[in-house]
């Protein structure tokens, strides 16, 4: 599977907790981990570079400075030594919906995103996921983009605004571009596959995993 930039800034923002101004300022600044740009002028950071930014992040909460997390980067990235992947936690509890009305990729998608324990709701109008998203608030919402006449851009600003809910942005055309203007934290193109499609799912709802075990944890002591 190919580490192909997906993530918006907006994504990592959201996974990581670490504002855009500065992860402006490190790519500036260190230029060690430096996204990709699309034609629109849009960051895109891969996998690999997200788990970067992580061990970054990581350092600095063990009160190293910003100069000496790079450094240590650096050396990790020349020598070879592999950074310790993020534990992620399965999909128990977390609901994704799949606005689709292909109902072969819908039945597609439902299939690998329920093997890896999410709930999943099935909606197939973009007038049908803003109804169904206020009856229940999803984790995640995955669009594609040519939902009811080529609504899915449209139903991805009222999504993010009304909720600030992760969008995963999917399409038969390249509609990369367009999909980050309109908040996407993420974008793939069709056909899928599904270790790509789990892949990002998981990282897009990784903090979110991460909120509700910690919660679990708190509310059993």
């Amino acid at each position: 599977m190919p580490d192909s930039p997906v993530y918006s800034i907006g994504a990592l923002v959201r996974m990581l907790g670490i504002p855009a101004a500065t992860l402006r300022t490190w790519e500036d600044r260190y230029n060690v981990v430096v996204p990709e740009r699309s034609p629109g002028g849009h960051r895109l950071y891969s996998r690999v570079q997200v788990e970067q930014l992580r061990f970054v992040r990581d350092r600095l909460s063990d009160g190293m400075a910003a100069s000496d997390a790079y450094r240590l980067l650096q050396g990790r990235l020349a020598s070879g030594v592999p950074l310790e992947p993020a534990r992620i936690p399965d999909g128990d509890g977390l609901l994704v919906m799949l606005a689709e009305q292909d109902p072969f990729a819908a039945d597609f998608s439902d299939y690998f995103l329920r093997t890896e324990g999410y709930g999943v709701t099935l909606v197939p109008t973009a007038e049908l996921a803003l109804a169904e998203a206020v009856r229940k608030v999803p984790d995640l919402v995955l669009i594609d983009l040519l939902i009811s006449g080529a609504q899915g851009l449209r139903l991805c600003v009222q999504l993010r605004q009304q909720f600030d809910l992760p969008v995963l942005a999917i399409s038969t055309l390249d509609l990369r571009d367009e999909a980050l203007e309109a908040g996407a934290a993420a974008f793939l193109k069709k056909p899928l596959e599904p270790l790509r499609l789990v892949s990002v799912v998981r990282d897009l709802l990784g903090q979110s995993a991460y909120l509700r075990s910690d919660s679990a944890a708190t509310s059993s002591l």
